[in-house]
């Protein structure tokens, strides 16, 4: 299940993808236009009082799966766009008509996509050109999205049953391929929130590429069915790649799994780091 945050007047609003349409948390949009320093406990007391007026809004909201501050993903609260409509008819705000119509953007968006996927392919790369990654960098990404993608469709097929299964069988992808599951890389990297492949070297990239895409065909040429089975190709999937890593590291002498990240320094400006310092020797 796809996450992402956006971005509303410098207050961030977790959202997530689901049945093709984006879900927003409502304790977040709820953050955004009280200025509540407390905006768990003002959604909380909100739905208790439209529930006692046997609101609509209320029968909107679904609990979905969204990344919480320690980086784990926990239920929440979340509802598309008509439903955000709704609630923020309940929320006394004066930046409750501005929120509306940066809402009916974002929702609308989505509909672009759908219609147009190389629009999303489009976008998603000027995000990362804006965030500082090279040319290189992303195209890299963007594949690494693709192979995923193609990964998760034939899951789709196998009777995986998506979360917490998926979370399941890329752990044991990353385990196999880089000797730690993702949870564990994040932390080697000093990540929280964070995106683990937003940070990852070229190189790590493509050994994750490699663990996926043997997976997908592992899968395939041996009808893997259930969630067992398609356990048993996601270890073999990765120990491909975590071969290849192991002989790649032998010839240089280099580890590929790095504590590297891009918190502070982006991806092109490290690059440019690094190949200056190579001139200079």
């Amino acid at each position: 299940m796809e996450t992402r945050l956006v971005v509303f007047k410098n207050k961030k609003i977790r959202r997530v993808l689901n049945n093709n349409e984006w879900w927003f948390s409502v304790v977040d949009v709820c953050g955004a236009l009280t200025d509540s320093p407390d905006a768990g406990a003002y959604w909380r007391k909100l739905k208790q009082r439209l529930k006692q007026e046997s609101h609509e809004a209320v029968t909107f909201c679904h609990g979905l799966k969204l990344p919480a501050p320690d980086g784990k993903l926990r239920e929440a609260d979340c509802a598309n766009t008509e439903g955000i409509f709704r609630i923020i008819q309940s929320i006394p705000s004066p930046k409750a008509e501005p929120f509306k119509r940066w809402l009916a953007k974002v929702g609308y968006e989505r509909v672009q996509e759908i219609e147009d996927p190389e629009l999303a392919n489009r976008r998603t790369r000027e995000i990362y050109k804006a965030k500082g990654y090279s040319d290189a960098w992303i195209e890299k990404r963007m594949r690494g999205i693709a192979v995923r993608a193609e990964l998760t469709e034939e899951w789709k097929k196998r009777d995986v049953k998506g979360e917490p299964e998926y979370a399941i069988l890329t752990s044991e992808i990353s385990k196999a391929a880089f000797g730690l599951t993702p949870g564990e890389y994040k932390n080697l990297k000093g990540l929280e929130r964070e995106n683990l492949r937003d940070h990852m070297t070229d190189l790590e990239l493509i050994f994750s590429m490699l663990g996926e895409a043997a997976t997908t065909e592992i899968a395939r040429k041996q009808d893997a069915r259930d969630f067992s089975e398609n356990k048993t190709a996601a270890r073999k999937g990765g120990r491909i790649s975590g071969e290849a890593r192991e002989k790649l590291e032998v010839e240089t002498g280099e580890s590929i799994v790095t504590p590297e990240n891009y918190l502070i320094e982006s991806e092109s400006r490290k690059r440019l780091s690094m190949k200056k310092k190579k001139t200079e020797k």
